[in-house]
């Protein structure tokens, strides 16, 4: 790529920053590389259910983050105990101690690969065998289709 101002070819690494700044807005060129390479610093099984939304510092600074992590329900608890693998990765992927906390926020959902299905309802004949009421089994079928109609949503 040509440099205008002295005509000469400059690296695009070296222009990236200027060009691509406005368009990643506060998130900075690390941040983006850090969403496009999460699958491989995680995962793909954690990568599925988080998404890293930015990492904050103090002022003047490029190091000692946090970073503010999407996490869908229920997984939660198996980031805040595996923080400090993530947090290893993280930092290796950086090269540097660029981010030493996250910020966990359950606000996903899970998302499933291309190939995988949703759930199925389970039969309530075979879940829950020897009712007896037809009442009672008729109420649990609505109930599970409820559920899993609530689920593929």
């Amino acid at each position: 790529m040509a440099d205008e101002r002295h005509g000469h070819m400059r690296s695009i690494g070296t222009m990236l920053p200027r060009v691509a700044g406005p368009a990643l807005g506060k998130r900075g060129l690390g941040d983006a590389q850090l969403i496009q390479n999460w699958a491989a610093i995680v995962g793909e099984r954690l990568a599925r259910s988080t998404c890293p939304e930015k990492i904050s510092y103090a002022y003047g600074e490029r190091r000692d983050g946090t970073l503010r992590l999407s996490v869908a329900t229920g997984i939660a608890l198996e980031i805040q105990h595996n923080e400090p693998v993530i947090l290893e990765r993280i930092n290796a992927f950086f090269g540097y101690r660029a981010v030493v906390r996250l910020s966990i926020h359950q606000t996903l959902e899970r998302r499933r690969k291309a190939n995988e299905r949703p759930p199925k309802a389970p039969d309530i004949d075979v879940a829950v065998p020897g009712i007896d009421d037809a009442e009672l089994r008729a109420a649990l079928k609505r109930l599970g289709s409820a559920v899993a109609s609530q689920h593929r949503k």
